[in-house]
């Protein structure tokens, strides 16, 4: 080993000890210790000992450029060589600013829209719960706060945004969700689906249940409806045809605002700019993040509609002051990072790109359907997952303590490849929006190799 080499094998070592580590099981890292990596290129990362691995993930769905992208590091350091840093508070901006606003505008998927940065979509969508409130409280209508929120969604790590998300390990021991939060089922067909239902009756039986949910709640105290186009931290859940359009005209017949959470969607992971072009939604309220910056630097944006503009500006008139900022909304850097990663987006037509290459991913993630593990393969544009199934015929899932996903998941990384292994065994692909045809093919080999390893070990404890 070098002495580079050792330096950094140290600084992991270290890392083990001093790094309280996001979403892992905590005793198991002690134990195991984390992949270092420390150099990227392209669609590939490469660890502390010159291992290369495909990133099917972009990292968290987020890196659309992949590791490597000199635009956009020659476009930081021209920022910083400029102005690091200066703030949005009170009437000031920073020069950065106003030409993304500008050019989100150019992008917005809601008319007229105004655009409040942020740095995570975490941080975005807690926003978007505080205006529920604000705008509500503005109109004189004190009751209307609850929202409405979908198992299995996932909004974020904030106390707020947690408790939008419907995945029970953001709640347990954080005393989660916050009041106010009520729960509808996921347009999961594969997994929620009675026994002979079609997808039309299933979406038929979801809308329903909201509707019968806001009835039971009372209208006067249901503010707003939270939903991702395509769940993605839930298990890549792509919601049967007709869903949206049923559950918005319930939203409109009581006045109930729509939040689209498009933190992973945006910016053509789904062959569109939005996931609302795809399934022609009406959002009062929009998040990005993630791929905004190709997540070079952390930020993130919520639209808010002009109607919801105007009522929070005339309140805030009345107040003296509009209440919410960060300290690094609408940071100089990050604005210019975006503003590179969207000129990239346009003059290397990437979207383009996405729907050329994407039918090569979801071809080749139903092959995967009929394997004896595999219960479900699903995608839309560069997402995709397959679903482990001890009883794919049956739909049967794996006991969780079996750990069957993560044990795929290793063996992928030992062929070179990152994946992520979702609650329910999912095995999620998100890869960065500039891979290739050729690429996708080598990631799918190696799935294919790990996913060959996993039903070996499966056999060997099932006899």
């Amino acid at each position: 080993m070098t002495k580079a080499h050792a330096e950094i094998s140290l600084a992991g070592q270290s890392d083990v000890r001093h790094h309280l580590h996001p979403y892992t099981q905590l005793r198991q890292l002690e134990k195991d210790g984390p992949l270092v990596i420390v150099r990227g290129e392209g669609v590939q990362v490469f660890d502390e000992h010159g291992k290369a691995y495909i990133e099917g993930m972009a990292g968290l769905w987020c890196a659309s450029l992949g590791f490597s992208e000199k635009r956009l590091a020659d476009a930081a350091y021209k920022q910083m060589t400029t102005l690091p840093y200066y703030h949005a508070f009170s009437g000031k901006v920073p020069g950065p600013v106003t030409e993304l606003v500008e050019t989100l505008f150019r992008w917005s998927p809601i008319p007229n829209a105004r655009v409040l940065f942020a740095n995570s979509g975490s941080e975005s969508n807690d926003t978007a719960f505080k205006l529920v409130r604000y705008y509500n409280n503005a109109r004189g209508r004190p009751l209307k706060k609850k929202i409405i929120a979908r198992n299995k969604g996932y909004h974020g790590v904030t106390a707020a945004a947690a408790s939008l998300s419907g995945l029970g390990t953001m709640h347990q021991n954080f005393d989660l969700p916050l009041p106010g939060i009520v729960r509808v089922s996921c347009p999961h067909f594969y997994g929620f689906s009675l026994p002979g239902e079609t997808e039309a009756q299933f979406v038929d039986r979801l809308a329903k249940e909201l509707e019968d949910t806001i009835l039971r709640e009372g209208p006067e105290t249901v503010a707003a409806f939270i939903a991702e186009p395509v769940q993605g931290a839930g298990g890549v859940i792509i919601p049967p045809p007709g869903y949206f359009a049923q559950v918005q005209a319930i939203l409109k017949k009581y006045d109930i605002l729509f939040l689209v959470d498009e933190v992973i969607t945006a910016f053509g992971r789904l062959g569109q700019n939005f996931g609302t072009e795809v399934y022609d939604l009406k959002p009062d309220m929009l998040t990005v993040a993630k791929m905004l910056t190709s997540a070079y630097v952390p930020m993130s944006a919520l639209y808010v509609s002009n109607d919801i503009y105007q009522t929070i500006a005339d309140a805030s008139a009345e107040i003296g002051v509009f209440g919410h900022g960060y300290t690094y909304s609408g940071h100089p850097l990050a604005c210019a990072i975006a503003l590179e990663t969207l000129r990239i987006y346009e003059s290397d037509h990437i979207i383009a790109h996405v729907q050329k290459v994407s039918p090569r991913l979801q071809q080749g993630i139903q092959a995967f359907k009929g394997h004896p593990l595999v219960g479900d393969a699903r995608g839309l544009g560069l997402i995709g997952a397959i679903e482990l199934a001890a009883d794919p015929a049956n739909r049967t899932p794996f006991d969780p303590k079996r750990g069957v996903g993560a044990y795929l998941v290793k063996r992928a990384q030992h062929h070179g490849l990152i994946l992520r292994v979702l609650m329910g065994d999912v095995i999620a692909f998100s890869p960065p929006l500039i891979i290739t045809e050729a690429e996708i093919d080598t990631m799918l080999e190696r799935a294919q190799l790990a996913l060959a390893d996993t039903l070996e070990w499966v056999n060997s404890w099932r006899t």
